[in-house]
């Protein structure tokens, strides 16, 4: 008796403490909003933030918008206060569901998902339908993903001015490595 209780009080205590979310607050989102002949529009922020809910795939992210790096200091300046105005929307989120996500169907061989959500930005929301690549690298998850984004969705305005230098249409790259 003494034995199946020890037994139990183990199974339930494993069922208890099993983890249930991965998360990091490294991670990486690139975006690139370049034109032909014009200087590069690029940036990145390597401090993203992304939780995973093991159990019911549900995946959210949030990015501090002053956290983007350029090559210019003039474009990061003109990003956070022209474009985004990151003293009013300083962050961006998603929040979506991996379909079909089972962790024991994840092995070290990358496997592609869709990934469908919402994501805000400069205070508008717009669904977002993707595919992410998913695989176990050790003990961690690996979560990539590109997809494109038209900055009048979510009302970010561009001066007719420069217009011709930065793309309406957005590239973003993301990689999280979840722990």
């Amino acid at each position: 008796m003494k034995k199946i209780i020890s037994i139990l009080l183990l199974l339930l205590a494993h069922y208890l403490f099993a983890q249930k979310e991965m998360t990091t607050k490294t991670g990486i989102v690139n975006f690139e909003a370049s034109v032909p002949l014009y200087e590069e529009v690029v940036a990145t922020n390597k401090n993203a933030s992304c939780v995973l809910n093991l159990k019911s795939g549900v995946l959210s992210s949030e990015v501090k918008m002053k956290g983007f790096e350029f090559k210019l200091s003039l474009m990061r300046e003109h990003f956070n206060t022209k474009y985004l105005e990151t003293d009013d929307y300083p962050t961006a989120h998603f929040k979506g569901t991996i379909v079909g996500f089972n962790w024991n169907n994840i092995d070290v061989n990358p496997k592609e998902y869709k990934l469908k959500g919402e994501m805000k930005i400069h205070g508008k929301t717009k669904k977002i339908n993707t595919i992410v690549t998913l695989r176990k690298l050790e003990n961690k998850l690996e979560i990539i993903s590109d997809f494109s984004l038209n900055v009048k969705d979510f009302d970010i305005e561009i001066p007719k001015i420069l217009s011709l230098k930065v793309a309406d249409k957005v590239n973003v790259n993301t990689h999280f490595l979840l722990q």
